[in-house]
């Protein structure tokens, strides 16, 4: 792995701005200038992830960029080790991109008393979120998953619905649950990395741990993979998310699915892919079959949702279903699939909460059954939310098209039963977005309902560039699946190229399995 070096600490800047402004905010004689000042870091924060990418060379598709390495526990090998590769700088640009706007929206869901907390959490979280995308290090990578539950627990228990609490404490104790397994692979991959100084880099490890016993290199896989497929999530320990973003705030349901989720399918792709190539082809057969079920579970559960809340987060699960799908598959086109539908799908998730979170501002109730006609009152939101779902559901020319295309063409090339069963799940999505809209925006408004307003001003603000964003990446798209392919061919070399002789026990035909 080629490894280049940044001559400024770009990365580090990044996670100290929004941690300085958190900070900031705790100070009384701030807070009643929270928004504006949380607006301000982010708009920052915003920038610098501008800056980086102007800084990274896109010619070099496979390489770590602006790294920085500093010894900070030098007797365990343990560094301060930041560094980008094309997936990374993607999810850190959706993130810092995300942030600005879930901010702007929270000034009408957040009373002004408690701005300064939300806006604190928020920031901080942006900073943990920074450290995970950029981390070259698995302890410090590991100390920023778990770091991050803090302000996410806080975000969900402090604010949203009124069984706010229940729905925190369950998220808390399942993250937990998987970081406490993951933990149980760090430490022992200090048993088998040498002692030497950066013993814990994800470079160095990729070259001893795959060398380690053949049994042990799976249990450490799968320490990895669990905590990562509660994160993701997977069917069966997915069943935290419809709770927490049924009582949830708008904007953090946003962060949580949009960015954070992805830390489960990044951490596949940079962590466990290249540390566990022969357990990762080991398990694959099993790992697809569980995405396919998380597809058509997703799928068919969403259908059966009558709060929209949930229906979005169920439909989350079915994508994520198509994103391990596409890292495990043994594809390059799916893999660059994968990795694009991970932003992709951050797009869409931030259009759908973000414009039912203003529908239920409007109406007091985001349930289907109380709702219908609001096209006529609120025919912008109506159709904001549309595109949002078409987008989700990979309607051509919209964002989510090319990389469920690519993950679909990729997945008939390995396995032509695994296609067919991805394709249902197509056809099923097409149900959870056009059903819903036809029962809460078509049809005679409700006398209730007559007096909504439609979206105002800062609404239509916040919902233009994500809007925009959908359509470029929907038209556009070859920019980022050319700037991926090379952690593409990896991430496929990586599932193909395992020691022959667990790869013939790993390998199935067409017929069920992938290669």
């Amino acid at each position: 792995m080629l490894i280049i070096d940044s001559a400024f600490p770009v990365l580090t800047t990044m996670v100290l701005v929004p941690a300085v402004g958190a900070l900031l905010l705790t100070l009384p004689v701030l807070r009643p200038w929270a928004r504006t000042l949380g607006l301000a870091v982010a708009v920052v924060e915003l920038g610098l992830g501008v800056w980086a990418a102007t800084l990274f060379d896109y010619s070099s598709r496979a390489s770590t960029q602006l790294a920085e390495t500093h010894a900070w526990i030098p007797h365990f090998g343990i560094s301060w080790a930041l560094g980008l590769n094309a997936l990374g700088l993607a999810m850190l640009l959706l993130a810092v991109a995300l942030v600005p706007l879930v901010l702007l929206a929270s000034w009408g869901e957040v009373p002004a008393d408690r701005q300064a907390l939300f806006t604190g959490l928020v920031l901080a979280l942006e900073a943990f979120v920074v450290v995970i995308f950029a981390a070259r290090d698995v302890f410090l990578f590991y100390v920023a998953f778990e770091a991050m539950l803090v302000p996410v627990y806080l975000l969900i228990g402090r604010f949203g619905g009124t069984d706010r609490r229940r729905a925190a404490m369950k998220f808390l104790l399942y993250s937990l649950a998987g970081g406490l397994i993951m933990l149980v692979g760090v430490v022992c991959l200090l048993l088998y990395a040498d002692d030497s100084a950066g013993a814990y880099l994800f470079e160095r490890l990729a070259q001893t741990i795959p060398l380690v016993p053949t049994h042990v290199g799976r249990l450490l896989f799968l320490s990895f993979f669990i905590a990562f497929a509660i994160k993701a999530p997977m069917v069966p320990v997915h069943t935290w998310l419809p709770d927490t973003a049924e009582q949830a705030t708008p904007g953090t349901s946003i962060l949580l699915i949009g960015v954070l989720d992805k830390i489960g399918t990044y951490g596949m792709i940079v962590l466990v892919l290249p540390l566990f190539p022969e357990a990762s082809a080991w398990a694959a057969p099993v790992v697809l079959v569980l995405a396919v079920i998380s597809i058509l579970y997703g799928a068919l559960a969403a259908i059966g949702q009558d709060n929209l809340y949930r229906l979005i987060s169920y439909t989350s699960v079915s994508h994520f279903g198509f994103m391990v799908l596409g890292i495990f598959i043994g594809s390059q086109a799916a893999a660059t699939g994968a990795m694009v539908y991970m932003v992709a799908h951050g797009l869409s998730i931030a259009g759908l909460y973000l414009t039912t979170g203003f529908l239920a501002r409007r109406t007091g109730t985001v349930l289907i059954s109380e709702l219908g006609g609001m096209a006529r009152v609120t025919p912008v939101l109506a159709g904001t939310w549309l595109v949002s779902g078409l987008a989700s559901i990979a309607l051509p020319g919209l964002s989510g098209f090319v990389p469920e295309w690519l993950v679909l063409t990729g997945t008939f090339s390995e396995s032509v039963t695994l296609g067919v069963a991805a394709v249902l799940g197509v056809v099923i999505a097409a149900l959870y977005v056009l059903l819903p809209y036809q029962r809460v925006f078509t049809g005679a408004p409700a006398p209730a309902r007559v007096g909504s307003s439609d979206l105002d001003g800062r609404e239509k603000a916040i919902l233009v560039p994500v809007v925009l964003a959908m359509l470029i990446l929907g038209l556009a798209p070859s920019f980022l699946t050319t700037t991926l392919d090379g952690v593409a061919e990896q991430v496929a070399t990586t599932m193909v190229q395992a020691p022959a002789g667990d790869v013939a026990a790993a390998t199935v035909t067409t017929e069920g399995t992938a290669k």
